[in-house]
């Protein structure tokens, strides 16, 4: 159990461990200090919502099509998962990236949510790798291990933005420098290509 729990945190954060819209909109909430508490919880329960719907769902409504597919859908993922994992790999090495704040007034509480809201839920990659990554993962395991990799994927969201937004004073300065997104992105490409090859295996492709 203990396991499936770490798999689903550690796919979680290496699948929101980069930059975009979304994390430097709640980076500078947290540097300027406006509704941190409530922009940190909305990224993180939205993140969790569809978690939970991509590994519900697919259990539900394709559940004997997975038992069947079961090895080709873990081999599709595990070369899905390496592609984003080639991808930060790349990053690293090539990559100048870094967060750049821009300065505004503060907004008031519904319209920060409304614009977070736009951001999160217009984002394709978010339906991508929670509904469809993480929910076919999940197929892997069964009974209390896939609720344990579920809770797992999901704490990851709570941990990451909230740690995001009540640390951005402090990750802000590390952030901006390019080298420290490169050693990030070598990271989170050896998480994935470890949890890639773990997939493979279970999927009897290697």
């Amino acid at each position: 159990m203990v396991g499936a729990f770490l798999t689903g945190f550690l796919l979680g954060i290496s699948l929101i461990l980069a930059i975009g819209a979304q994390n430097a909109f709640v980076l500078r909430q947290g540097i300027i200090k406006h509704h941190i508490f409530y922009v940190a919880l909305f990224c993180a329960f939205s993140d969790a919502l569809l978690i939970c719907l991509g590994v519900a769902g697919l259990s539900f409504f394709f559940g004997n099509f997975i038992n069947e597919f079961s090895n080709y859908i873990f081999g599709l993922s595990s070369i899905w998962l390496a592609t984003y994992g080639l991808i930060r790999l790349i990053a690293a090495f090539r990559s100048d990236s870094k967060i750049k704040i821009e300065a505004s007034s503060p907004r008031k509480l519904l319209p920060t949510i409304s614009v977070l809201a736009l951001i999160t839920f217009a984002n394709p990659h978010v339906y991508l790798d929670t509904l469809v990554l993480i929910g076919s993962i999940s197929q892997k395991y069964t009974g209390m291990l896939k609720i344990a990799f579920t809770i797992g994927a999901s704490l990851a969201s709570f941990v990451f933005f909230f740690t995001l937004a009540y640390g951005a004073r402090f990750l802000t300065p590390i952030m901006q420098k390019s080298l420290s997104w490169r050693v990030l992105d070598f990271l989170i490409a050896l998480v994935m290509f470890f949890i890639a090859i773990r997939l493979a295996y279970e999927g009897n492709w290697i």
